[in-house]
């Protein structure tokens, strides 16, 4: 049996030299998908040593954007866009329209055909998801007013690209045809056929769907497989994807969105997102690497004023147009700046569209290039800049925040709970009926939103982050309870927690030996292992202790 073949070396590279980039890119503070870029280029035909297959690069990133598109419908709020549904729609719509606009004149200059330059448009005209997201939830901006509106311009552009990529591949098929004589018919014809295909894959989600899937995956829970339902849930995102593209001639990404936004609605999505993760975290990072080995570094060199021009548009023409916007609705200032400086940067859309683009034969290389390098550049700035737009934020902002976090420390010596999952929801159960106070840390929306609807005192935020344990009142709080699951976590929690505190007594949870040996060298006197407790418990009750 040969010990390499072309797949093997494809995903060992990807996720190695992936990791490597990441890794590195972290520790410089910069958005892993840089690293994920750049370990694409490493691997991709435009540099010396190892290259992967990019026709199975190919195939892997399709998986990839099916579980990016699922994870995107799982997390699709309705609720979000119609709290700002009056700004975000038009806003994002205009802004959308404004970008394409520019991109489009971009490319006539560069002599690319119609086509070409409306696809190269609509992709300098997406945020990243993943981007936007982490820099609002950085400044802890996410419960704001501006926070939302950002959140909810960015779901209609997501809304947006769905749509053009089911779209693109029809107008292709007119753009590339022969048959020049045709006239208009030769356009509607095959858009109104598309049209109706997706009409009718989308009423069957609506009517069958809805109903299938939610009863498929409660059978599965009863079941008690965790496992059973780890790929029920895989088997919906890829079936229904499948499907779609198959039976209906849609696009995977509607299949996949349309997948995850109906078991978004079921009360099983958080269960579902969290169990599924990891594996739509690894094709996530082969898609990444696929896009980063289609990039030709050439392009830095023999193109600097094209590229100046593209990174222009994402920066300062979105901007501008997004600011603009947001002021004609009379917004305040700082709200309008905080938006149109986390807009101003392109991610998974674009490079999905570039792909698309590039395969379908309507964008040129070059363009795909550039909006890469576009990606990476605008990636690299967005931090920057968005940090300097939130410093400008009004004093009235500042003094809600102030009070927000005071209201988050329930008294002087209180319990410091982190996480409110299964185990978290125990203990503040029961630290509730003992009337003791206790504020939580927790990062994850929902299960925020379920301990705020509970009346509980919770801080948004990453417990490994300073700011959360302060604003959870770290230094006047005598206890702190990882419930967590991840023992090595944990360290890293209480390494942070005693540095702000020395007095603080920490309680940890751990799931294995080495765990628990861990945790025990970084000091921690009282460490919970689950089946240890459950082993003396059983003892304890059949007298054996």
């Amino acid at each position: 049996m040969p010990h390499h073949t072309p797949l093997i070396g494809t995903i060992v590279a990807g996720l190695v030299v992936a990791f490597i980039m990441g890794a590195i890119a972290h520790r410089l503070r910069l958005s892993p998908l840089i690293g994920y870029l750049v370990a694409g280029i490493m691997v991709g035909p435009f540099t010396p040593g190892f290259v992967a297959d990019a026709g199975l690069a190919n195939e892997l990133a399709e998986i990839g954007v099916i579980l990016l598109m699922f994870g995107v419908g799982l997390h699709f709020s309705l609720k979000d866009l119609l709290s700002v549904k009056h700004i975000a729609v038009p806003g994002a719509l205009v802004q959308i329209a404004v970008a394409t606009l520019l991109g489009m004149g971009l490319s006539h200059l560069m002599g690319w055909p119609l086509m070409g330059g409306i696809v190269f448009g609509l992709a300098l005209s997406v945020a990243s998801t993943v981007v936007l997201l982490r820099a609002v939830q950085g400044a802890n901006l996410v419960e704001t007013r501006r926070g939302r509106i950002a959140i909810g311009w960015l779901i209609v552009e997501d809304l947006v690209m769905v749509l053009a990529l089911v779209l693109l591949p029809a107008l292709a098929d007119v753009m590339n045809s022969a048959d020049a004589e045709a006239g208009a018919g030769a356009l509607i014809e095959p858009l109104v056929s598309t049209l109706l295909k997706v009409a009718g894959f989308v009423l069957l989600m609506l009517v069958v769907g809805r109903r299938i899937i939610p009863w498929m995956l409660h059978w599965v829970v009863h079941t008690g497989s965790r496992e059973l339902f780890r790929l029920a849930v895989l088997a919906i995102a890829l079936g229904v994807a499948f499907g779609a593209a198959y039976v209906f001639d849609v696009s995977f990404a509607l299949g996949a969105f349309f997948a995850g936004m109906i078991l978004g609605e079921t009360p099983l999505s958080r269960r579902a997102t969290e169990e599924t993760l990891p594996l739509r975290d690894a094709f996530a990072v082969l898609f990444f690497v696929s896009v980063g080995m289609l990039f030709n570094p050439s392009v830095l060199i023999e193109q600097p004023l094209p590229l100046l021009a593209t990174v222009a548009i994402i920066i300062v023409g979105k901007s501008i147009a997004a600011y603009a916007i947001v002021r004609l609705f009379g917004k305040p200032a700082d709200t309008a700046m905080t938006i149109a400086i986390s807009l101003a940067q392109i991610g998974e859309f674009s490079f999905i569209l570039a792909s698309l683009g590039t395969a379908l034969g309507v964008l040129p290389p070059d363009a795909r290039d550039l909006i890469l390098a576009g990606a990476i550049v605008s990636i690299l700035l967005n931090p920057l800049l968005f940090s300097l737009a939130v410093r400008g934020r009004k004093q009235e902002e500042i003094v809600a925040e102030a009070a927000r976090v005071a209201a988050a420390r329930p008294a002087i010596g209180h319990i410091i709970l982190v996480g409110y999952g299964r185990v978290g929801k125990l203990i503040a159960d029961r630290l509730t009926e003992r009337q003791m106070p206790f504020t939580i840390i927790e990062d994850d929306a929902e299960k925020v939103e379920e301990a705020q609807e509970a009346g509980l005192s919770v801080v948004r935020g990453n417990a490994l982050e300073d700011k959360s344990l302060r604003s959870a009142g770290i230094a006047e709080a005598h206890h702190l309870l990882i419930a967590v699951p991840e023992g090595f976590e944990g360290g890293a929690i209480h390494e942070h927690a005693r540095h702000l505190n020395p007095k603080l007594e920490v309680i940890a949870r751990a799931h294995s030996d080495a765990e628990v040996a861990h945790l025990e060298t970084l000091g921690v006197r009282h460490i919970v292992m689950g089946e240890r407790e459950l082993a003396g418990r059983m003892l304890t009750l059949c007298g054996a202790t």
